[in-house]
C-alpha cells in the first residue's frame, strides 16, 4: 500500500507543479518629483527572458498594454504614459499581424500635476498581455498606488 500512494504521489507532482500559475512579468512603481508642482511617474515591467510584453499600440490581435487612473481632484494627468524601452517590431503568424512588443524591461513614464500642497496618492490599474514563443498567458490587471505632493 506504501509503494502504490508513493508511486500516485510521483505521478501527481509534476502535474501539481505545471498548474501553478506562470507570472513573467514584475511591475515596480515610483514617483519623480520634476518641480514643485509636476511629478513623473515610472511603471516598470522588468520582463522574464522568452517572454514579451505588448507596447499600448501593439497592433492588431494581442490585448495591448493600457493604464487606467482613478479620478482624484488633487492630480491631473498629461497626455498617455510614455514608453522607455527597446521596442521590437515583427511579423507574428498566430495573428497574423506585424506587431509592436517589448523585452527584459520597459518604463512607461506619466506626467502629473498635483494641485495644492497636501501629499496624495495616485491610483489606477495596468492590463497587459504577455506571449513567448509557444504561448499567449491571458490578459491580466495589476493595481497600483503611486505618492506624490506634499513635503
Amino acid at each position: 500500500m506504501k509503494k502504490l500512494l508513493t508511486a500516485l504521489l510521483l505521478f501527481a507532482l509534476p502535474v501539481l507543479a505545471s498548474a501553478q500559475i506562470e507570472n513573467p512579468v514584475k511591475w515596480s512603481f515610483a514617483s519623480k518629483k520634476i518641480n514643485d508642482k509636476t511629478y513623473e511617474l515610472h511603471i516598470t515591467a522588468t520582463i522574464e527572458p522568452g517572454w514579451h510584453l505588448y507596447a499600448q499600440d501593439a497592433g492588431e490581435g494581442p490585448v495591448p498594454t493600457s493604464f487606467k487612473f482613478s479620478k482624484n481632484p488633487l492630480v491631473a494627468t498629461t497626455g498617455s504614459p510614455k514608453e522607455d524601452g527597446k521596442l521590437h517590431k515583427a511579423f507574428d503568424k498566430n495573428f497574423d499581424s506585424e506587431l509592436k512588443y517589448y523585452e527584459n524591461k520597459v518604463n512607461f513614464v506619466q506626467t502629473v500635476t498635483v494641485r495644492g500642497k497636501a501629499a496624495t496618492k495616485v491610483k489606477g490599474s495596468v492590463e497587459y498581455m504577455v506571449c513567448d514563443d509557444h504561448q499567449c498567458l491571458p490578459p491580466k490587471e495589476v493595481e497600483f498606488s503611486i505618492g506624490v505632493g506634499g513635503k
